[in-house]
C-alpha cells in the first residue's frame, strides 16, 4: 500500500506534490536561494532569536503542513482503498502507509539543518542539538495531538453504529483480497503496514454494503474537514491579534502554513468539483475582478497619509500631465532651490572648496541594511569628521537606504546629544532585526484569511497589511524613532545639519522612477541634459505632484517601504491617480543609486565646479559589481 499510494500521488492530483517540491527545494537551497529563503528554514528566528521555541514553531507548522496533507489526500483517495473501512483507526492506518514523503522530508530536513547550523552558523554541538530536538519536539506535539483527536473521532463513530453494524465489523476476519481480479478499476493491495508497523494482509470487503462502507468514510472525511476548520479559524482569530509578537511566528513556520491551507483548498476543489473546478475557479476570478473594478472589494496597498477619496482630484497620469509637471520653470525653481541647499552645505564645510561628497548605497535587504551601517561606522572610525557632516547626498535602494536612513537618524540624535557614546553599537545593529516574522505571518493570517482590518493615520483610514506590519516591525527595531513624516526632515535638511536623503520606486506601468524628497527634484524627471520644452520625462516628483494628495504628510516609514518593495514579499502600493497606478522596489531600474547620483552631479556641473574641488561619489555595495 505505501508504494501505491506513492505511484497514486504522482499520477493523480500532481499540483499537491508542487508544495512538497518547493519546500524540498526551498531548504536544499535551489529555490529563492538569492534572497535567503533556506535561512528562513533551517536557521528560524522567533522574538529576534533563534532558539528552541522558534524551532519549535517550525516543527509544529510542519506537522500541520504533513497533517494537512494526510487529511487531504485521505479524502481524496480513500475509497481507493475500502478496506480500511473495516479496520480500526482507519485514518491512522493511512498516516502510516502514506509516511513515505513526510518522512524523506524530516530527514532532509534535520541533515539540511544540521549542516547549516554546523558550518554556516558555526554553533556548538550542544546547540545544535537543541534546535533539532525543538523542531522534533514540535512536530511531535501537533501529530500526536491530531491523532488524539481523530481516535475520538474513530470511537465515536464506531459508537454510532448499529448493534449489527458493530457484529459485522467484529466478526470479519482479515483474508487477502485480490482486488485486480474481483474490480478491475481498483488499486491492488496485498499488504499494508498496520498500527503496530507490521505488515497486514487486507480485509476482504466485497460482500460489505457499498452503502455502509461510504458511510463510514463520510464520516471520517466530516472529522478530518473539521480540524482543518479548526486550524482556519485559529488563523482567522490569530490575525486580529496579529500586533502582538507572541503570534509572529517565524516566517518559515507561516510559510509553511500557507502551504497547508493552499492544499486543502485545493483538495476541497478537486473532492467537490471534480473536472468542474477549473470552470468553477476561472468563474470565481470574474467575480472578484468585477467587485475589484467597481471599489467595492479594494485590497491595494495605500501610501500612509496621501489621501484617497474624492477621485475627480486625483491628478491625470498621461504623457501631456507628465510633461507639464516637468515644464522648465518647475525645473528652473527646483534647481534654485538646491542651490541654496548647496550653499547652506558649503557653509558647514572646513573648507572653501570642499569636496562634494554623495553616498550611494545598494539594495539587498536586511543584509544590505546591515551592511551599510557598518560600512558608515567603519569610515567615521577612520575619518577626522562623520561622514554625514561631509556628505550632501543620500541615494540608493531598497535595504541600502534603510540602513542609511537609520544611520542618518542615530547621527542626528547624536549630534543633538540624545545618544551616548556607550549607545551606539546597539543602535547600529538594530536595522539588522528580523522583518519578515511578522509580514509573512500578517500575510497569511490578514491578507488572506482574516476580515479587514483598519487603523487611521494623519485622519486617514487604511487596512492593516503586510505592507502595515513591515512598517511597525521597523518602527519597533528602530524605537520608533523614524515613525514621523518624510517632511519632518524639511528644516534639517535645508539648515545642512544631516545630508538630504533621496529616495525613489519604480512605477510598474511604464518603468518611470518616482522620486520622493523633501525638496521638490523636478530636475531629475528628465534624462542627462535634455531639459528643453520637447524633452521626454522619465521619471516623477512626488512632492509636487501630489501636493493636492496631502504629499506632505506621507510617513517616512511609508517611503522607506515603497523604495524597498520586493514584489509579492512587500505589497505593490498604488498611487491616487487616473488612471491608478502602482510602485516597487527601486532596485529594479537602480539598485545602487548610481543613475540618481550621477544625474544629479550632471545637472549641477557648473556650481559644482566652481564651488568644489572634486566629487566624491561614496558606493556601498554589498555585494560584488554583477
Amino acid at each position: 500500500m505505501p508504494l501505491q499510494l506513492l505511484f497514486i500521488h504522482f499520477r493523480r492530483y500532481q499540483i499537491l506534490l508542487l508544495f512538497w517540491y518547493i519546500l524540498f527545494a526551498t531548504v536544499h537551497g535551489s529555490f529563492m536561494n538569492k534572497f535567503g529563503a533556506h535561512m528562513l528554514f533551517l536557521y528560524p528566528e522567533y522574538l529576534s532569536k533563534v532558539n528552541m521555541l522558534s524551532t519549535l514553531l517550525v516543527g509544529s507548522a510542519v506537522g500541520i503542513f504533513i497533517m494537512c496533507w494526510n487529511i487531504t489526500t485521505f479524502i481524496l483517495h480513500s475509497r481507493d482503498f475500502k478496506f480500511l473501512a473495516a479496520t480500526t483507526q482507519p485514518f491512522l492506518k493511512y498516516c502510516i502507509n502514506n509516511a513515505i514523503i513526510p518522512l524523506a522530508f524530516l530527514g532532509f530536513y534535520l541533515s539540511e539543518g544540521i549542516r547549516y547550523t554546523a558550518y554556516q552558523e558555526l554553533l556548538p554541538v550542544g546547540t545544535i542539538v537543541q534546535l533539532a530536538l525543538g523542531f522534533l519536539l514540535g512536530f511531535s506535539l501537533i501529530i500526536l495531538l491530531s491523532f488524539l483527536y481523530f481516535f475520538g473521532a474513530d470511537r465515536t463513530i464506531y459508537n454510532r453504529l448499529s448493534p449489527a453494524e458493530k457484529q459485522t465489523l467484529a466478526t470479519k476476519r482479515h483474508r487477502l483480497q485480490n482486488f485486480r481480479h474481483r474490480n478491475r478499476h481498483r488499486y491492488r493491495i496485498d499488504w499494508y503496514v498496520g498500527a503496530t508497523l507490521r505488515l497486514r494482509q487486507p480485509r476482504n470487503v466485497a460482500h460489505y454494503d457499498e452503502a455502509f462502507l461510504d458511510r463510514i468514510f463520510s464520516q471520517h472525511h466530516l472529522a478530518a474537514v473539521f480540524s482543518v476548520l479548526l486550524v482556519f479559524a485559529m488563523l482567522v482569530v490569530a490575525g486580529f491579534l496579529q500586533d502582538n509578537v507572541y503570534l509572529q511566528l517565524p516566517a518559515a513556520g507561516s510559510i509553511t502554513v500557507f502551504f497547508a491551507i493552499l492544499i486543502a483548498v485545493a483538495g476541497a476543489f478537486s473532492y467537490f468539483l471534480g473536472n468542474r473546478a477549473l470552470l468553477f475557479l476561472l468563474l470565481l476570478f470574474l467575480l472578484l475582478n468585477v467587485l475589484y473594478q467597481q471599489n467595492i472589494l479594494d485590497p491595494r496597498n495605500k501610501a500612509y497619509g496621501l489621501r484617497y477619496a474624492a477621485d475627480s482630484l486625483r491628478p491625470a497620469y498621461t504623457e501631456a500631465a507628465l510633461h507639464r509637471a516637468a515644464h522648465p520653470d518647475s525645473i528652473r525653481q527646483d534647481s534654485l532651490q538646491y542651490i541654496r541647499l548647496l550653499n547652506t552645505w558649503k557653509l558647514r564645510q572646513p573648507t572653501s572648496k570642499p569636496a562634494l561628497v554623495i553616498i550611494s548605497c545598494s539594495g539587498g535587504g536586511v543584509r544590505a541594511a546591515t551592511f551599510t551601517t557598518q560600512v558608515l561606522h567603519q569610515l567615521d572610525s577612520v575619518l577626522p569628521a562623520p561622514v554625514l557632516s561631509q556628505a550632501f547626498l543620500i541615494t540608493g535602494a531598497s535595504g541600502g537606504m534603510l540602513g542609511a536612513a537609520w544611520y542618518r537618524e542615530v547621527y542626528r540624535r547624536q549630534q543633538r546629544g540624545e545618544i551616548t557614546a556607550a549607545q551606539l553599537p546597539a543602535l547600529r545593529s538594530a536595522v539588522s532585526q528580523d522583518l519578515l516574522n511578522p509580514l509573512f505571518s500578517s500575510f497569511v493570517t490578514r491578507d488572506l484569511l482574516s476580515p479587514a482590518q483598519f487603523f487611521t493615520y494623519q485622519q486617514q483610514r487604511y487596512i492593516k497589511d503586510r505592507g502595515y506590519a513591515f512598517e511597525r516591525k521597523l518602527s519597533a527595531n528602530t524605537q520608533g524613532w523614524m515613525d514621523k513624516r518624510l517632511s519632518d526632515y524639511t528644516a534639517e535638511e535645508a539648515a545642512g545639519s544631516i545630508p538630504n536623503l533621496l529616495l525613489s520606486a519604480v512605477i510598474t506601468r511604464d518603468g518611470r522612477r518616482l522620486f520622493f524628497a523633501n525638496h521638490s527634484v523636478r530636475f531629475l524627471t528628465r534624462p542627462g541634459l535634455e531639459h528643453g520644452p520637447a524633452a521626454h520625462a522619465d521619471a516623477l516628483d512626488f512632492n509636487s505632484y501630489f501636493a493636492s494628495r496631502g504629499a506632505r504628510q506621507l510617513s517616512f516609514l511609508s517611503a522607506l517601504r515603497m523604495n524597498a518593495t520586493f514584489p509579492y514579499v512587500l505589497p505593490n502600493v498604488w498611487l491616487p491617480t487616473q488612471p491608478v497606478v502602482d510602485v516597487m522596489d527601486a532596485g529594479f531600474r537602480d539598485n545602487t543609486g548610481l543613475e540618481t547620483a550621477l544625474r544629479f552631479v550632471q545637472y549641477f556641473d557648473s556650481w559644482i565646479k566652481e564651488n568644489c574641488s572634486q566629487v566624491l561619489l561614496l558606493q556601498i555595495r554589498d555585494k560584488p559589481e554583477g
